[in-house]
């Protein structure tokens, strides 16, 4: 896959799974509860990984490649 393909994939990520974190936030005191245990269990971890993916990737394709041919 196209390094350009892969950063537009996890951007795109990033972006849709943010939208229910930004609800969350602003939405009404009483209603949190409801939505709490899903964006913390859920939309955060996959915004987390996103960002770094999309911040370090090249870091980690690196080392999974020179593991690879070390393995060869």
């Amino acid at each position: 896959m196209n390094n350009a393909t892969q950063r537009l994939i996890f951007r795109w990520i990033h972006i849709v799974f943010g939208i229910p974190i930004i609800g969350y936030i602003y939405s009404p005191f009483e209603e949190i509860p409801k939505y709490a245990h899903i964006t913390r269990s859920f939309f955060v971890p996959v915004i987390l990984l996103s960002g770094l993916w999309m911040w370090k990737g090249h870091v980690l394709r690196r080392l999974i490649s020179k593991r690879s041919v070390e393995r060869s």
